[in-house]
């Protein structure tokens, strides 16, 4: 299921969740024009085929970057996020925007910032952590959070609803960075009005979406500008500043109660891995399953679970059996489909995966040799057929399109490869490195 409570009836978009009644004001930076970049263009950036862009523009050493539909490039580290606007020669950095307003930590809005990523132009969405939700007393579920008129409310409670999520920001006129809002408009019914951050939408008592761990806008197709973002639960849908969440590759654990009665406990470990195939499908994996989605034009349609059937069907819901049993974490951190047709999955423990579905549930694997680690951090498609893949010690490689050619990039300097961005409406197409030696970026074919 979409959520561990299902809904009576399918959730419907509330009056006021969409739009906010006053429209920002258009704050893109140079070079923006209309806002959205014709398909195929140039860009603003230097053609390089390599360019540090450290040394360059002084990004420094991010922890995760993004691209708006602007061309504007996106910084985060730690409590502060920098913008380097075509034009610009150095970032502009704004510290304690949104989440990050407070010192971070268990207590406050949030542990620490995440991921970064671009939307529409002069606007990002800021990923943020917050710690587990703790048991209560009268309350059986771990993730509940009663409303004011449920039995067992307090105050302190409901508080938990503000921590981690996900902010947008825009871009100021002066290159620095406001709070927009904090995510809270959605499709369900029962969330019309309560400015409380992303929960579940089919039940706003479920808190389950806490901690953003990734994301991704897309950039191509009929669902162009829409973002994606993995958390400790599942993956949400977002369309401006609406979201629907959420869907998770999840499986039941059976076990056996003390007095011999058959308990069923829904699996929905953290899930890191996610990436857009070239058709609009979008590919999840957390720490023990996959799962590819196709999703509907309806954003209230994303989170209707039907499996296999529905207006957002599951293609693919599995997991790797040629590696461990259902119970034991695979650790997936990465999931990309390759211009053959190929997936693959790339795990913080077990390195690169090719697999090809047999079945709507099970599939060929096989593991990539060549590798000097088995720590994987990060992969990237791109449309010249190739495979990028970040690893943890090993610096940045690249598999060719024959699926067997495999070589290190050389020129990233690093051996951490925190993320890989793909930007392919310029020509030639950028990709984006991130190491712990700073943004590296790759122009072509």
């Amino acid at each position: 299921m979409g959520n561990e409570v299902p809904s009576d009836t399918p959730p419907v978009p509330s009056e006021d969740a969409g739009t906010p009644s006053t429209p920002p004001p258009d704050t893109s930076g140079p070079g923006d024009d209309a806002g959205t970049p014709p398909e195929q263009f140039a860009g603003p950036w230097p053609v390089d085929a390599v360019l540090d862009y450290t040394q360059a523009f002084g990004v420094g050493t991010p922890q995760s970057v993004g691209v708006d539909e602007g061309l504007n490039l996106w910084l985060l580290d730690g409590n502060r996020i920098g913008v380097l606007r075509p034009g610009d020669t150095a970032p502009t950095w704004t510290t304690g925007v949104g989440q990050a307003r407070q010192p971070f930590g268990r207590d406050s809005l949030a542990i620490g910032s995440t991921v970064i990523c671009g939307g529409e132009a002069g606007r990002a969405y800021v990923g943020y952590r917050a710690a587990e939700m703790r048991r209560a007393e009268g309350i059986s579920q771990r993730t509940y959070i009663p409303g004011p008129n449920d039995p067992f409310y307090t105050p302190e409670r409901y508080a938990e609803y503000q921590k981690g999520d996900l902010d947008a920001v825009r871009l100021q006129p002066d290159g620095t960075v406001a709070l927009e809002e904090h995510i809270w408009r959605t499709t369900g019914a029962s969330n019309a009005g309560k400015q409380i951050g992303i929960h579940n939408t089919n039940d706003f008592h479920y808190e389950e979406d806490r901690s953003i761990l990734n994301c991704a806008r897309v950039t191509r197709g009929k669902h162009r500008g829409d973002l994606y973002v993995t958390t400790n639960h599942g993956v949400t849908r977002i369309q401006g500043l609406t979201y629907n969440s959420h869907r998770h590759p999840g499986w039941y654990l059976v076990t056996q109660n003390p007095d011999g009665s058959r308990d069923e406990s829904l699996q929905c470990p953290p899930m890191y891995g996610l990436g857009l195939a070239r058709n609009g499908d979008v590919l999840v994996a957390n720490e023990q399953m996959l799962g590819v989605l196709v999703p509907s034009d309806k954003l209230e349609e994303w989170d209707r679970e039907y499996t296999w059937e529905g207006p957002t069907p599951w293609t693919f819901k599995g997991f790797n059996e040629a590696l461990n049993g259902q119970a034991t974490d695979d650790y997936w951190r990465a999931f990309e489909q390759s211009t053959s047709g190929r997936y693959y999955l790339g795990s913080a423990e077990f390195g690169v995966w090719e697999m090809t579905p047999r079945s709507r549930s099970t599939g060929n694997w096989s593991k990539l040799a060549g590798l000097p680690t088995d720590r994987i951090l990060s992969l990237k498609a791109t449309d010249d057929g190739a495979l990028y893949i970040g690893t943890e010690g090993g610096g940045l490689w690249r598999l060719e399109s024959d699926g067997k050619t495999l070589a290190r990039v050389e020129q990233v300097p690093g051996q951490r490869v925190l993320q890989l961005v793909y930007e392919p409406t310029v020509t030639p197409s950028m990709l984006l490195v991130v190491t712990e030696r700073g943004v590296t970026v790759l122009r072509g074919p």
